[in-house]
């Protein structure tokens, strides 16, 4: 028996696989960040809020803007960038397609790895709302060659994203490689050192 929320993801990770340039990935994102309805938006930033609510004062208060660019500051972007016909101009191919194809592969099981009842309310989160983040996620990291947290977001221990010159540094880059489903692992900026 298929799972019909599996199907979805699928169908969407296969169209993103097809892109050939970065404009035609941000349309295929675009597309499909456009089916989500204001009920599953609000899900899914109500649970951000409780992900940031669950983090230590104050490192939380430090870190929730961040976390809200970093999810909706995306979203706003992409969608008006969609709107207003942007993406013809963004012929340029996409980088590494190695790399995008593996993160490709990995996002249905990224979406599935989530046990939804360790959340508040788990009848009403589902492997669509993780989708979000990682269509969120590709679209920062392959189409803007953007990392995939916000230029200045801050780490415990004080190290923050960095931009120096024309590369990205995060202090977390390299220390997410055992689990699978992190947008870490595909990231462009590289390990601060």
């Amino acid at each position: 028996m298929t799972d019909p929320e599996r199907t979805k993801i699928e169908s969407v990770v296969a169209r993103m696989s097809g892109a050939t340039s970065k404009g035609e990935l941000a349309t295929i994102i675009a597309e499909a960040i456009s089916t989500y309805s204001v009920f599953e938006l609000q899900v899914i930033g109500g649970q951000l809020n409780l992900e940031i609510e669950r983090l230590p004062v104050p490192y939380r208060h430090k870190i929730r803007p961040y976390f809200r660019d970093q999810i909706f500051g995306a979203y706003h972007t992409l969608l008006s960038r969609y709107r207003s016909g942007s993406f013809v101009r963004y012929t340029d191919p996409i980088r590494d397609p190695e790399l995008f194809l593996s993160y490709c592969r990995m996002i249905p099981e990224g979406c599935m790895a989530w046990d939804e009842n360790m959340w508040k309310n788990p009848e009403i989160w589902s492997p669509k709302h993780r989708l979000f983040y990682y269509l969120i996620a590709a679209y920062t990291m392959f189409v803007e060659d953007l990392p995939g947290h916000p230029v200045g977001m801050p780490f415990p221990g004080g190290q923050v994203v960095e931009k120096r010159g024309t590369e990205y540094y995060c202090p977390i880059r390299d220390k997410e490689q055992d689990v699978f489903f992190s947008i870490c692992n595909f990231c462009p900026a590289r390990q601060t050192q």
